[in-house]
């Protein structure tokens, strides 16, 4: 990030405003609502400006801006259209170490300020860093339409009630739990419809019987696929469930643009996994999801890719349904699938594959003893997971096996991601290609006549 965003509490307290037209009003309007105390200068300032400030308890400087002008103010924001008054505040405001914001010129400002969506007590704010401000202006547009304006209600109706909450749990996890059941829940829908004494009686309802519902409080796991990479891939389910877990357990698959999506305050446990070396041991990640859920806690596994398609899944809630472990799957886009469609390679085709095998290229004995008679049959597709190792041995016994050497291959690396790349070659040539040129992990292999089409229907910037 280059900026970090806070949020100033500006109730009572100086703000400077130099420069007096029409963008000077824009800032003057949102300072007023945030409760601030105006000081606008100018050797000239428009009658609406004045009007406001009059109304609001603020005062006008009918003179150029000085250095003097800053002695009570705790904010200042630079409104002209005259870059020497523009850059002689900036300079100032440095020297004392005042934030400043001069509009439209962020190399000169130390803050800056944001495209708002106010639902007070909830404020969303949006910046490019003054990069793309209508880019900012246009996401905004959008939380406006999602988030109605009753969400401001719905904080109002949680504000009053927090000390209560507060009072009833000590323990900072239960609260959390008990917000997130209220504001999810009727209360909520309550407050949508402007039902906003119905929803307090059953905000106190659900307060009066929350010592129960805590008491009884059981852990869940989430099982979740995290696609081969592109955030973009998720599910709905997949985000809101990563959301609400307050311990995930990854690997080394999830993408860390897909992490960061995580709820931030959720313990993170890597649980990742390299050829002959694993973090963790896969029968001590199935206890550890036990045992964090008997704490109460909601366990997050975040897999790479689907979690049942080589992915280990079962094994997993295996142990957790023989400890009656409450548990929720939910499905990724296998690399399979993923990977293809960003390279252009369609796994089917009418004209090249009636069928589509997914193979594991390292199995559990460390060995490549795989059905190769039956996948050396025309009309299908070979796709195998794991198989960067394996694949000189995969390519000669499929050609042992009857498989013609000229069958196009493609080995997908690092798919879906912006490193996503993609080596092309048959089962004589391919082997030769990978031996000569670093490949890294993940890596995915696709045998068949459809990776003849992938240079014509290549389309993801990311592969070559």
């Amino acid at each position: 990030m280059r900026y970090f965003p806070f949020f100033h509490d500006l109730q009572g307290k100086t703000c400077l405003l130099v420069g007096g037209g029409t963008i000077a009003l824009r800032k003057a309007r949102l300072l007023a609502k945030a409760g601030a105390r105006i000081t606008v200068v100018a050797p000239n300032i428009g009658a609406e400006l004045a009007k406001l400030i009059a109304a609001t308890g603020g005062q006008c400087i009918y003179q150029p801006y000085t250095q003097a002008h800053l002695n009570d103010a705790i904010l200042v924001i630079s409104a002209t259209d005259i870059d020497s008054v523009n850059a002689q505040v900036a300079e100032d405001c440095n020297a004392r170490k005042l934030p400043v914001n001069v509009v439209d010129d962020p190399s000169k400002c130390t803050i800056i300020t944001p495209a708002i969506v106010d639902r007070s007590p909830l404020i969303i704010g949006i910046t490019s860093g003054g990069e793309a401000p209508v880019l900012a202006r246009m996401v905004r547009s959008r939380l406006e339409a999602l988030l109605p304006s009753t969400y401001g209600l719905l904080g109002q109706l949680a504000s009053r009630f927090r000390d209560a909450v507060k009072a009833r749990f000590s323990d900072g996890e239960q609260r959390r739990r008990f917000w997130e059941h209220t504001l999810q829940g009727p209360v909520a829908e309550q407050v949508f419809a402007k039902n906003l004494d119905q929803a307090e009686q059953l905000m106190r309802q659900a307060l009066d019987g929350a010592d129960d519902a805590i008491d009884h409080m059981q852990g869940e796991v989430y099982l979740v696929g995290a696609g081969p990479g592109d955030p973009d891939l998720l599910t709905f389910k997949a985000l809101r469930l990563m959301q609400q877990a307050e311990v995930v357990l990854y690997d080394r698959l999830v993408s860390p643009p897909i992490l960061e999506l995580v709820r931030r305050d959720a313990e993170r446990i890597y649980v990742g996994k390299k050829r002959d070396n694993h973090a963790v041991p896969q029968q001590d990640i199935n206890q550890l999801l036990v045992d964090l859920a008997k704490q109460g806690k909601r366990v997050l596994r975040l897999k790479g890719g689907d979690p049942f398609i080589f992915g280990r899944g079962g094994e997993e809630i295996e142990l957790l349904a023989e400890n009656n472990v409450s548990f929720q799957v939910v499905p990724g886009i296998t690399a399979a699938s993923g990977c293809a469609a960003y390279s252009g390679i369609p796994l089917t085709h009418r004209d090249h594959a009636q069928s589509v095998r997914f193979v594991t290229g390292h199995l559990k004995e460390g060995s490549c003893d795989l059905p190769f008679t039956e996948m050396a049959s025309a009309n299908q597709t070979l796709v195998f997971y794991m198989g960067l190792v394996a694949l000189p041995d995969i390519c000669q016994r499929l050609i042992a096996a009857g498989k013609d050497p000229k069958t196009p291959c493609a080995l997908i690396e690092r798919g879906t991601t912006p490193d996503h790349q993609v080596h092309t070659g048959d089962l004589t040539t391919l082997p030769l290609l990978i031996k000569n040129t670093p490949v890294k992990a993940p890596t995915l292999l696709i045998i068949g006549s459809v990776v003849s089409l992938q240079s014509q229907l290549n389309w993801y910037k990311g592969s070559r």
